[in-house]
């Protein structure tokens, strides 16, 4: 090749020197050094020029463009350009720069880059530069000007956006980070660890400390433990009072410490993950492997064969070149590579992933290679000896270089060897983003070309750029750059003048990431570098910080001890006050006051704390042991009461309430419909329309007739029905973006798919199963196979393809049929056809009038089926090259380009489309989801549905799953930019407050940011609400806002890691182990496997552990308030002295072991039993006013506490004595015995350890009297007059409270009651 002019253009080959619209079309001084070499200095300054004194600059869209005309390419946008070749080039700065809709009309930019364009290769004299080098060279003058300044080792100081707006905060070059690919990092990042541990070593004591001491009773214990430090406050011994307390917080702390090492335990088992890295080790190192080395082999080395055999296009044979001559340039590999494993923990910025299918991608990477597994390839090349038929496009190309409209003779027919090798290498891969966004769709991710062209042994050249860490999933800005050498690589300071002449750079955007957490969806073997770690990673900058729960019930018997507190402290004065406040015997007034609270302190029991803690420590076990919810985990065992007061549930969508599994489950073909058994007629319909050929090498065609097998006669009915039936299922089989892949398991080889959208791999999947199979496709051919015969019967020619978008609702396709294996010549031979599917919203103005796609869209969506309308339209030669023609010219529009190309298809293409069929796709539902819901629904709990996925979807689900019920209005809000018609649409539901609705993620941030409060007021009265588009975030702010609005409790289920954020922000979160990750598991306070089980987790666990714990805090607050009723009756008697009537062992083993096990064994108790309770959930409807703990019920047991209380002294000092052991004796066993039959009296269900407790407690008491000889008269106990007195005491006591609640029961019977008896 002849060397290289400084102002002579370079001419790829085979270019047209006379088409003013090709390649070169370059003005000559634009490469002149000395000419822009001031505009450089300029723009490095800071200085912008006006347009006047600009040096003319390239017609970059010409160089742009220059693929599109291509064969094959027409259809595709910029971004996709590079990617139909093994080895793209370099030209990727422009091409993949483009896909972002970043476009500049004139090329302008940074012209320092051009420079190096003249010399580029001048340091180094034994290596002539090829061409690829000097196209590259002219495509990077465009992709470095489109990175934001704060990648750019230039000086400026602020990037200026298209709009001219000046932003400041990306230009800080601190905030970016420049990564070696496979190197030690300069910089420390932090460590790739996952945590969801709420304390660490250093912060559990003082957060578990003020988490404890912040509540009252806790507080107030810690005071009067203190006051016995005090000698005149002093009352028996210092232990009484001090151990209880240290009791409850080891108690306390030691459940939060289990709960937190639990966490640690099932953090690191997702830390010790293990994955696969690429260890670059010095190529002189080669003999002296430790281990045995596997050498990976680039794609591209590996190609060779098949290049070999493939027809080169213009940038493959230029890259081909290129890659020589860097081999003869270059002696040795940069590195020698290495396989090793590291656990996920030791993953490192920088280090080089190996990632297969399934794998979860455990750190912020961008891809640097793709490659199809070999046995896929295998199965490409099989394919090499048929011959496609040219394509039209090419037979355009050749028309538009010899300036004529004729046709008729085409190029020469290319061999299949071209799209091997774009099958083989192409830099693609599918990744699963539900764990990270609730999208259900497949996210394409692309190599960068210029990475995915490198041999693996040359990553250690390349250097990445990234922004600073960001929560925003969506959006990623940076640059990869190939260095001459791996020093060059870890050389980040170098400045623009010193870095090599060979540097080598293109963008870097969204499409070449894959997020943590994302699931490697194809077959191909991801590489990508580690460019995000541990806390940095998106995924956990979108998750707020676990944070410490406290129930419900703990707040209600805090503002209850507040009360009892009051109490204590009135009857401390008005006890001192009777006495009169003069000062007697030494002691002051308010010293009394003092000792009085002291003995008064059992009123605000310690032992509260530990039966409630004892009491969820039971919850949680019987939650974790139940055969009905197994799988069950309690992450947090603080708040098993909240399961049971419950009012609003926010449900995630994908793998919570569905399986992320579509399934095709009805077609309708214009006069009949198809589903379920009835699908086994498609099969014969599809046996016959395709086995009609009359010979081998004939393919069918749209035009073809429709036959049936000799000897059936069929109506002509039948034949029309068969033929409509045939026409829409070869719709269906190739209107998709679908792609087979092979891959061997246990020695079978499976055909599996992938595409972007699960519903296209249902369609594509059901059309195998009525006989017709995908079998091959790349970028420009598709071929269909008969599963019955395994014959080829269908190959198409890909023209053009317009993608789904949001916006359009719908995709095309234009193909052309061959009409046998072998073509014939000509490149109008075959038949021309524009399909398209797409929502009934926007096809029913596409297709022909017709009288009953509404109807049928309409019950396939009652059915919550999602719909495709399918159509096609047949194309003429001349009608589809007007379309080309006008279709190119909007497609090289600066502005409005999208709008332009959009006009150009509806002109042309989508009118009068012939309306072949509806489709239903049902998304399958979680096992038992639609009676849970109904279930939850009549518990009177209302549930919103919170997903990131698109609003159609979000509303199929809604109604198949039963969210929203038959005939409820369904008021949808979406795409609300502006806030003057907010407030319309919230008057309408405020009128209409029985409708559900449905709102968008942009909707709903314009509500939550300007009618907060307006917002939620009226969403809190719907029955039903549905979020669509919600990002982690949104979802978490919704929980707090009902939370802060409503002052209900809130639970949230989810199964991703974009779930956590709303788990954690809730009240209770619950978390479904996923089928890909357990994040949300992990995060979350209960851990369950199936959506179903929430129903017995709440309606039956919840229940019963809110009632119970109601019951037996205010049992233990009544053995509190009785004995302090004892102690005044006893001041009282003693001339209001304050002195102890119980001391010390017999205070502490009143409230341990001597009533402890009976009232803790109230956790036992249970009003209904579980079928009841799931009969009637609207038993769990009035839990959720809290009455079974309120001040109604609470003031009934202070009266019946202050009754018992009195009777038992009073009676006791009047039948014995004043002061005295014998008064003591009676009084004490009276008290026991009471506290015994009041837990009796209070269990509604007997369980044989209540039994155990009550009749072990009396035999334990009773054995115990003759040890008590210090507080009793041992020689009364065994008298007649005792055991009387006793009896009439606890008689007195006992009778008129159960009398009270025999009547109160009669009269008014509890809903439990009521259903029993039915």
């Amino acid at each position: 090749m002849p060397p290289l002019s400084s102002y002579r253009p370079t001419e790829p080959p085979d270019s047209p020197v006379n088409d003013s619209d090709s390649d070169v079309d370059l003005d000559l001084q634009e490469l002149d050094p000395d000419t822009s070499s001031h505009v450089q200095a300029s723009r490095l300054l800071g200085h912008s020029y006006s347009s006047e004194q600009r040096v003319p600059r390239i017609a970059l869209r010409n160089i742009r463009m220059g693929g599109l005309r291509r064969s094959g390419n027409r259809g595709r946008g910029y971004g996709e350009l590079g990617l139909n070749r093994d080895g793209n080039g370099d030209a990727v700065g422009l091409l993949e720069d483009d896909a972002q809709g970043q476009r500049y009309s004139d090329g302008s930019g940074n012209a320092g880059d051009e420079a190096p364009l003249l010399n580029e290769y001048a340091p180094r004299p034994q290596r002539r530069p090829s061409a690829g080098e000097r196209l590259q060279g002219l495509a990077h003058i465009g992709s470095s000007l489109r990175l934001p300044s704060f990648m750019s080792s230039g000086t400026g100081t602020n990037r200026q956006d298209d709009d001219g707006i000046v932003d400041n905060k990306e230009d800080d070059p601190s905030t970016s980070r420049i990564i070696a690919v496979g190197s030690p990092q300069p910089t420390r990042y932090p460590p790739n660890l996952v945590s969801n541990a709420k304390y660490t070593p250093f912060t559990f004591l003082p957060i578990t400390l003020y988490n404890e001491f912040s509540f009252f009773f806790n507080m107030y214990f810690l005071l009067v433990a203190l006051s016995q430090a005090i000698p005149v406050l002093r009352i028996g011994y210092l232990s009484t009072y001090i151990a209880p307390l240290a009791f409850v917080l080891a108690i306390t702390m030691g459940k939060e410490a289990y709960d937190d090492i639990e966490r640690r335990r099932r953090d690191n088992e997702a830390n010790s993950e293990e994955y696969i890295v690429l260890d670059f080790g010095e190529p002189g190192y080669r003999g002296t492997a430790l281990r045995p080395s596997r050498k990976l082999m680039s794609s591209s080395l590996r190609s060779k064969d098949r290049q070999s055999l493939a027809r080169r296009d213009r940038l493959s044979d230029i890259q081909e070149e290129e890659e020589q001559a860097e081999g003869q340039g270059r002696g040795q590999p940069s590195s020698l590579v290495q396989e090793t494993k590291k656990k996920s923990r030791d993953l490192k910025v920088g280090d080089v992933l190996k990632l297969s299918k399934g794998q979860r991608v455990p750190a912020d990477v961008v891809i640097l290679k793709c490659s199809t597994p070999e046995v896929a390839q295998a199965q490409i090349r099989v394919s090499e000896n048929t011959e496609l038929e040219p394509t039209l496009v090419d037979a355009f190309e050749v028309d538009a270089d010899q300036g004529s409209s004729s046709t008729g003779k085409g190029k020469e027919p290319e061999s299949d060897g071209s799209h091997v090798s774009e099958g083989a290498s192409s830099g693609e891969t599918f990744i699963r983003t539900d764990q990270l966004d609730g999208e259900t769709d497949w996210k394409l991710r692309l190599a960068s070309v210029l990475t995915q062209t490198l041999p693996v042994e040359e990553f250690v050249r390349i250097r990445v750029t990234g922004g600073k860490p960001d929560k925003k999933v969506n959006e990623f800005v940076g640059k990869v750059e190939v260095m001459a050498t791996k020093n060059d690589a870890l050389n980040s300071r170098s400045d623009e003048s010193s870095i090599s002449e060979s540097r080598r750079s293109a963008p870097l955007s969204i499409d070449n990431t894959a997020w943590a957490n994302t699931v490697i969806a194809s077959q191909a073997t991801t590489m990508a570098v580690i460019v995000y770690t541990g806390p940095q990673t998106r995924s956990a900058l979108s998750t707020s910080l676990s944070r410490s729960k406290t129930g419900l019930l703990e707040y209600e018997i805090n503002s209850l001890t507040k009360i009892l507190c009051a109490l204590t402290l009135a009857l401390s004065v008005v006890l001192v006050a009777l006495e009169g406040f003069g000062n007697t015997e030494g002691n002051i007034w308010y010293v009394k006051i003092m000792r009085f609270l002291v003995l008064f302190s059992t009123i605000v029991p310690i032992s509260l704390r530990v039966n409630l803690d004892l009491g969820k420590s039971v919850y949680s076990w019987f939650i974790q042991r139940d055969p009905g919810i197994p799988g069950a985990v309690v992450r947090t065992s603080t708040i098993p009461e909240d399961l049971g007061r419950i009012e609003y549930l926010l449900s995630d969508k994908t793998g919570t309430l569905t399986q992320n599994e579509m399934e095709m489950k009805k077609i309708h073909v214009g006069t009949v419909s198809y589903a379920n058994e009835a699908m086994d007629e498609v099969v014969a319909y599809i046996r016959h329309g395709f086995a009609g050929t009359t010979g081998e090498s004939v393919l069918v065609t749209p035009s073809s007739s429709y036959n049936t097998t000799a000897g059936v006669t069929a109506t002509r009915t039948r034949r029309e029905i068969g033929s409509r039936v045939r026409d829409v299922v070869l719709a269906l089989a190739l209107c998709h973006n679908v792609t087979p892949t092979v891959e061997e398991e246990n020695g079978q080889t499976i055909t599996s798919y992938q595409a972007s959208s699960p519903d296209e791999i249902a369609i594509v999947r059901w059309t195998e199963s009525v006989g017709l199979r995908l079998a091959y496709r790349d970028r420009k051919s598709m071929i269909l196979e008969s599963t019955e015969s395994g014959k080829v019967v269908v190959r198409v020619q890909i023209l053009d393809i317009f993608p789904f978008t949001s916006d359009g609702k719908r995709m095309g396709i234009i193909v052309q049929f061959q009409e046998r294996l072998k073509p014939s010549g000509g490149s109008d031979n075959g038949e021309m056809w524009f399909y398209q599917k797409g929502a009934d919203t926007v096809m029913g103005s596409i297709v022909a009038a017709n009288d009953w796609l509404d109807e049928e869209t309409a019950n396939m969506a009652r059915e919550g089926l999602r719909t495709l309308v399918v159509g096609r339209k047949k194309l003429s030669y001349e009608q589809y090259r007007d379309f080309s023609t006008s279709y190119q010219e909007a497609s090289l529009a600066i502005s409005g380009r999208d709008a332009k190309m959009q006009r150009v298809i509806a002109e042309f293409l989508e009118h009068d489309l012939e309306l072949l069929g509806v489709t239903g796709v049902e998304d399958k539902l979680q096992r038992d989801v639609k009676p849970s819901l109904e279930l939850l629904r009549n518990a009177g709990i209302k549930i919103w549905m919170l997903t990131g996925d698109k609003v159609e979807t979000a509303r199929c689900v809604a109604v198949s799953s039963k969210l929203v019920a038959r005939g409820q209005y369904i008021y949808t809000v979406a795409k609300l930019k502006h806030k003057d018609n907010a407030q319309d649409h919230l008057d309408f539901l405020r009128s209409k407050t029985d409708s559900c609705l449905l709102i968008d993620g942009e909707s709903l941030t314009l509500y939550l940011t300007h009618f907060g409060v307006d917002f939620i007021s009226v969403a809190v009265r719907l029955p039903t609400v549905i979020a669509c588009r919600c990002s982690p975030t949104q979802k978490a702010d919704i929980a707090k806002l009902i939370k802060e609005f409503t002052k209900k409790r809130v639970c949230c289920i989810g199964d991703g890691g974009n779930d956590v954020s709303m788990i954690q922000a809730a009240d209770v979160g619950v978390g479904i182990v996923g089928k890909e990750g357990r994040q949300a598991s992990l995060a979350a306070d209960f851990s369950i496997e199936q959506f179903c089980h929430l129903t017995k987790l709440l309606v039956w666990h919840g229940r019963n552990s809110y009632k119970r714990s109601a019951k037996l805090a205010q049992f233990v607050i009544h053995r509190g308030l009785i004995i302090a009723v004892c102690q005044t009756m006893y001041s009282i008697a003693i001339k209001f002295e304050p002195e102890g009537l119980y001391k010390d062992w017999l205070l502490v083993g009143y409230a341990t072991v001597y009533t402890a096990a009976p009232v803790l064994s109230l956790v036992l108790d249970k009003d209904v039993d579980e079928n009841l309770a799931n009969l009637y959930p609207e038993l769990y409807k009035e839990l959720t006013s809290g009455r079974s703990l309120s001040y109604r019920t609470f003031f009934v047991w202070v009266f019946v506490s202050i009754y018992q209380g009195g009777m038992i002294q009073g009676l006791s000092q009047i039948l014995t004595e004043v002061d005295g052991p014998r008064m003591v004796a009676v009084s004490y066993t009276v008290l026991v015995l009471n506290e015994l039959l009041m837990v009796a009296i209070e269990i509604t269900t007997w369980h044989p350890v209540m039994i155990m407790c009550i009749i072990g407690t009396f035999l334990f008491y009773v054995g115990s009297m003759p040890f008590l000889g210090g507080y009793y008269d041992l020689d009364f106990l065994l008298t007649w007059g005792f055991i009387w007195r006793v009896l009439a005491i606890g008689s007195i006591s006992l009778i008129p409270p159960y009398a009270g609640k025999l009547i109160r029961r009669a009269m008014k019977p509890p809903s439990y009651r009521k259903v029993q008896g039915i």
